[in-house]
């Protein structure tokens, strides 16, 4: 531990030595979601109570998806339309205030979804349709200091909007960050979140019996670091640690470097704790991206890790597998590699991954692949298309289980 605290010490203050470039994501998950995700305008200052409505903004998204798994065990295929998107009004400020509120909405395409067992309820809920006022804040603003109140989306390492299907994360939180040099201050508390990962049938869910405490700090100018810690009432207690970036060797040819590290300890007999560390390494030469992630896991007797409300932040995350799927009782090893060419508006991504748990209490082990395929298409600023295709299968039964499916999602959005 005190050799990678020393390691980013290093990386955070010699960053004189490196070129400042793009920063690049972390892992397949974050680089294949991370397009369609709806931006920030920005606030305009008023100068009177009255001006701040009218010079007010309305910013938006129309979002389009189908989403389908072929499952190759007994369970029935599944697959699901939907239509919808976010609409958001965003007060101007006014002496540091300002508000915002957002109405995120789907519903499935009748005579293009399943019924019954066979349709995916990811999308818009068992019911067929999801509406909800997924944020709404007051925002206060000082010079470097900001504070927000209410719902709102959140994205740090255990606690993230993950923007996944059709809904994504939003929090009921109360967040003070304050800038410093290019270092980013965070605290605050979270109590409830709501979204695809907290299952839209289930509504806003708390967060344990007292929320989550969370204080952190990030630093990314040409080089990254962040380290947080959060206090899971009832759940646990969380380290996260990362640093790296990407470093210039010409103008052809650049490597994006990062490690990480995730402690958690159990509290009150959650069952989650468990010992995470990685590393990935993606040299990118022009337009293409090759890269290779590494994560092991250790969990003690009974234990499994928790990637947090959301998609978590491990470089071995995939489109669907993750580490936390087999780490039940059990240590695992994750390894995942591939390539991204990235041209003018079209991206295409291939990744493979593989992820191999030792054997537990029982003597089970578990071992799971899974192939991303990607592509991309970015018709103008404000028009997307993205379409994957998952192929996981279980390597370790000899029988086909959960884990032997394919999964394909086409999503087309449309920000305003």
């Amino acid at each position: 531990m005190r050799s990678i605290l020393l390691y980013l010490f290093v990386i955070v203050y010699s960053k004189a030595l490196f070129a400042e470039v793009e920063t690049r994501k972390d892992s397949i998950r974050e680089a294949v979601y991370s397009v369609g995700k709806l931006e920030e305008k920005e606030v305009s200052l008023s100068n009177s109570f009255e001006n701040m409505f009218i010079q007010g903004t309305v910013s938006g998204q129309v979002r389009v998806a189908y989403a389908n798994y072929n499952f190759k065990n007994t369970d029935p295929d599944v697959y699901a339309t939907a239509a919808g998107g976010i609409l958001k009004y965003e007060l101007a400020q006014f002496k540091g205030f300002n508000a915002g509120v957002a109405f995120y909405a789907s519903k499935d395409i009748a005579w293009l979804s399943g019924k019954g067992d066979r349709r995916n309820t990811e999308l818009s809920s068992s019911d067929g349709e999801h509406t909800d006022m997924g944020e709404v804040y007051v925002n206060y603003q000082y010079e470097n200091l900001n504070l927000r109140a209410g719902r709102q989306i959140l994205d740090t390492p255990l606690a993230d909007s993950d923007d996944i299907r059709m809904i994504q994360n939003t929090f009921e939180a109360y967040i003070a960050t304050y800038n410093l040099q290019g270092f980013n201050f965070t605290a605050g508390n979270i109590q409830a979140w709501h979204g695809t990962d907290a299952g839209l049938d289930d509504g806003w869910q708390d967060i344990g019996d007292k929320g989550v405490n969370v204080v952190g700090v990030t630093y990314a100018e040409g080089l990254e670091f962040q380290a947080w810690y959060y206090n899971m009432s009832d759940l646990a207690n969380a380290f996260y640690i990362d640093g790296g970036g990407e470093f210039a060797i010409n103008d052809d040819i650049s490597i994006h470097a990062m490690v990480q590290y995730l402690d958690e300890n159990e509290l009150s007999h959650s069952g989650y704790g468990a010992t995470i560390y990685g590393a990935l390494c993606e040299v990118v030469i022009q337009d293409l991206g090759l890269n290779v992630a590494y994560n092991h896991l250790d969990s003690d007797t009974a234990k499994e890790s928790f990637s947090g409300t959301g998609g978590g932040a491990l470089f071995t995350n995939m489109d669907m597998m993750i580490m936390d799927n087999i780490s039940v009782d059990r240590d695992v090893d994750a390894i995942v590699a591939g390539f991204v060419y990235n041209h003018e508006n079209f991206s295409f991504l291939y990744a493979y991954g593989d992820f191999s748990g030792e054997k537990d209490s029982l003597g089970d082990k578990a071992h799971v692949v899974e192939q991303d395929i990607s592509l991309e298409y970015n018709v103008n600023d404000e028009f997307l298309i993205a379409l994957i295709y998952v192929l996981s299968e279980d390597k370790q039964s000899t029988t086909k289980t959960e884990y032997d499916y394919d999964r394909a999602q086409l999503m087309v959005n449309y920000n305003f």
